[in-house]
């Protein structure tokens, strides 16, 4: 038995701090909350007990140390590009992220799931990370945002890209990149429904995949019980993908009130990724995708506010590396400033991530669930900026880091 004893402890639901906060941990559970300390104790002095927070969408392959930005891409292979993530994965564990979507590569794998192999060996507690819902290959059409050849303009044949890594056309096609997915260990399937940002793929709101696509895409992971998310900016191709069925839109920075609308009907999470419309730096891109972010970036510091406004589900994810892995707290600060309260933000990035990915073993601090915990200097409902400054992490009652706290 160990207890973990604080100055407090948040309770999700209520969007409040219990005082003191004390939890009875045994194995990987909470087996007990407030009452007397029972075992070993460790005393987090004045520290406020959280939930370990979520992140809904980063892709640990991507970014850290060492990394090229495009080149990377297609320069590294696949063991360079899994020791690369160990790093990633490491720092999005310390930075109190306990749980993570890592939603699809655009990178030359030949049909590995890096992001599978990588959760496993998590799992297996080889190394340090946090719990990975992995969505393996992005699904995407030829010449779609993630088609990996729209990053550079490459030339016919410079890069051949399979149905294995995501390239699909078509019904039949599309039904076999989710079918592929599925039978080497994704949990969920991302799907490229719009254009993005840093893409050479016209209009970033454009809808890619045909409606009659998008439905095949989703009855197949439907039918084998896992969920889909898209990414998707404009509103016509939201409410494309909204109708097909597809359960979190991802970005969104440009719907509008009759997108949100659906959303709302529907039931439909959004993961707002609003960060980058501030962090991304487009100085050296092409012209014409700095055109595009100089038109999208402005709507997505709004468009937030206003679906949370509506009562869609919102859910924090950064796009990390986008957002640098480790400062994937950047992302609350920012839903804050556009103006969502502090304990909504608390929740999106708790309770209702583990909504998103259909767990209920995680979120709150509460018996019975994962022994998943953090520890921040001071009061998240008054100032988020605490959650930047992570001094304790609990993840399934193994401790990862333990700063300026007494052992009692």
């Amino acid at each position: 038995m160990l207890t973990l004893k604080a100055a407090g402890m948040l309770d999700v639901d209520a969007g409040a701090i219990i005082r003191p906060g004390l939890l009875r941990i045994e194995d990987d559970r909470i087996v007990g909350v407030g009452g007397e300390p029972e075992g070993e104790v460790i005393d987090l002095g004045d520290q406020i007990l959280l939930p370990g927070l979520m992140d809904m969408e980063v892709n640990l392959l991507m970014g850290g140390r060492g990394e090229t930005g495009l080149a990377s891409s297609v320069q590294d292979d696949p063991p360079l590009r899994m020791l690369r993530a160990v790093g990633n994965a490491r720092r999005t564990l310390r930075a109190g992220f306990t749980t993570v979507r890592n939603l699809g590569l655009f990178v030359k794998t030949g049909g590995y799931l890096l992001d599978v192999a990588l959760g496993k060996a998590i799992d297996a507690g080889w190394i340090d990370g946090p719990r990975i819902v992995p969505a393996g290959h992005a699904i995407t059409p030829t010449g779609g945002h993630l088609d990996p050849t729209m990053f550079a303009g490459f030339a016919p044949g410079v890069l051949h890209l399979t149905l294995e890594e995501g390239i699909a056309n078509g019904v039949d096609e599309v039904r076999k990149a989710v079918r592929y997915q599925i039978k080497h260990g994704a949990q969920l399937i991302k799907v490229c429904v719009s254009g993005g940002v840093m893409s050479l793929t016209g209009v970033p709101g454009a809808q890619h995949y045909s409606d009659v696509e998008l439905r095949a895409i989703v009855d197949e992971a439907h039918r084998r019980g896992l969920k889909v998310a898209s990414h998707t900016h404009g509103a016509d191709a939201v409410r494309a993908a909204v109708a097909a069925g597809i359960d979190c839109i991802e970005h969104g920075f440009l719907i509008d009130d009759d997108a949100i609308a659906m959303m709302v009907e529907h039931g439909t999470f959004l993961v707002p990724t609003t960060r980058l419309a501030d962090a991304m730096d487009v100085s050296n891109a092409a012209p014409e995708l700095q055109a595009k972010a100089a038109e999208m970036f402005p709507r997505a510091r709004t468009s937030v506010l206003a679906a949370y406004r509506a009562g869609i589900p919102i859910a924090v994810g950064t796009d990390a590396p986008a957002i640098p892995h480790g400062k994937n707290a950047d992302e609350l600060m920012a839903l804050v400033e556009r103006g969502l309260p502090a304990d909504a933000v608390l929740r999106a990035a708790t309770s209702t991530a583990a909504e998103l990915i259909g767990v209920t073993d995680r979120g709150r601090l509460a018996e019975g669930l994962l022994a998943d915990v953090i520890g921040v200097p001071g009061d998240p409902l008054a100032d988020i900026t605490v959650t930047r400054n992570v001094r304790f992490v609990m993840k399934g009652g193994k401790v990862y880091v333990h700063r300026d706290a007494q052992h009692a």
